[in-house]
């Protein structure tokens, strides 16, 4: 199968069978989400939700936050991951919100970019499910699903995002996204991949391998 070919299946798939995919970060405005980003790398959105009611609570808005002290910070979100620099992350891009974008989330991709925490795969998280833009954020798992399934087999995001951009229609880029993401973490996962429960073995162009009779996921 070529990969036009994969593609438009994978893509048909997932449009009759996820047409509503979205982020599971919590969140009601632009500031929120961005936070919530900036708090999900290398961390569970499970985690990353649990953590910001109180921390939102305390600081509502990047005017607050902008305000806040390190350790106040530190001890609201000590929980996820790599709390030390997300402090500082979080209190360095509110400040600049503040100073440089009158409060604002931008919504251009340089512009977001330019915030402290925010590097291209959170730039296009927020522009993507904020502004609509037809970008796509290339995480851990969109990473991996990309090469396994055989969307594309670039040695980096940046690669692999172009792949994707270039094969996936604009007005689909926000919910590829999202497809992506979900089957990664639910059932392509990095570990022990449900392939014997997947709907996209038909396409795949790993799932020979992990459906061989010499495969440790093979029935017993």
């Amino acid at each position: 199968m070529n990969r036009k070919d994969r593609y438009f299946h994978i893509i048909k798939y997932f449009q009759e069978n996820m047409p509503l995919a979205e982020t599971e970060l919590h969140y009601q405005n632009p500031y929120q989400l961005l936070v919530a980003v900036i708090l999900s790398a290398q961390c569970t959105d499970r985690r990353v939700n649990a953590t910001v009611p109180p921390l939102f609570q305390r600081y509502p808005d990047p005017q607050s936050l902008a305000q806040a002290s390190s350790q106040d910070v530190y001890q609201l979100i000590k929980s996820v991951s790599y709390p030390n620099s997300k402090t500082s992350h979080l209190i360095g891009m509110a400040q600049k919100l503040v100073k440089d974008f009158g409060g604002e989330v931008p919504s251009d991709i340089d512009d977001l970019m330019s915030l402290p925490g925010v590097g291209r795969k959170t730039a296009n998280v927020i522009a993507s499910i904020i502004y609509d833009k037809p970008v796509i954020a290339v995480d851990t798992h969109v990473f991996r699903v990309a090469h396994r399934i055989g969307l594309s087999n670039g040695k980096t995001p940046a690669a692999v995002e172009k792949d994707l951009e270039r094969h996936i229609p604009e007005e689909l880029r926000a919910r590829s996204h999202h497809w992506l993401i979900l089957h990664g973490r639910y059932v392509c996962t990095a570990r022990n991949p449900k392939c014997y429960d997947c709907a996209l073995t038909n396409w795949c162009s790993s799932a020979a391998i992990f459906l061989s009779a010499s495969s440790p996921l093979a029935p017993k």
